[in-house]
């Protein structure tokens, strides 16, 4: 395809390439999104290696799973987002990551705490951040835990000592709010 030799892509472009699979929509893919993804990514799992090994199973997933992308859902941006999202949460959930926190010694331990200074993620680059400090203080409440902190509906409303349907709402109301900015 000619329009991969191109560094970006439009999204329709990107999305028809990427469901028909062309094996270098992926190149392009990665140096356009890596680095937003990484950063989504590294709010939820603190650890590097980590962090750099789900975000390497989001392009497989991503890869994997493009017929199943709907543009009347949403942008590609905000599904393959909620991929690499799904992704880290799930690792910090695995019995696997919860075995290994519990094996790690003291020199590792100083070593992955000094690693993480170095770890910074820009929502400003993407313009959300001022989206969602625009918001009311109850939604911003809880889509930062939620969405950027990995909590689960039900750990969100105990956090908040709030009901879980509330939480949901919010989340709904918040993520309407938000759209309302794409439109």
């Amino acid at each position: 395809m000619t329009a991969l030799k191109k560094l970006t892509l439009t999204e329709p472009e990107l999305v028809q390439a990427l469901q028909s699979k062309d094996p270098a929509v992926l190149k392009t893919l990665y140096s356009m999104y890596s680095s937003s993804l990484y950063g989504v990514i590294s709010r939820i799992i603190t650890h590097t290696e980590l962090a750099e090994d789900v975000l390497q199973e989001t392009f497989v997933k991503i890869w994997q799973s493009a017929t199943h992308y709907d543009n009347t859902k949403g942008r590609l941006f905000t599904w393959m987002m909620n991929i690499a999202r799904n992704l880290s949460i799930d690792k910090l959930r695995s019995k696997d990551f919860k075995n290994s926190l519990k094996n790690q010694d003291i020199e590792n331990n100083v070593s992955f705490v000094d690693e993480q200074n170095k770890v910074t993620f820009n929502p400003d680059v993407l313009g959300v951040k001022q989206l969602v400090e625009n918001l009311k203080p109850d939604l911003q409440a809880v889509l930062d835990l939620v969405y950027y902190k990995g909590f689960t509906h039900v750990e969100a409303a105990e956090k908040l000592d709030l009901p879980l349907g509330t939480v949901k709402t919010r989340i709904r109301l918040a993520i309407i709010e938000l759209r309302r900015n794409f439109n």
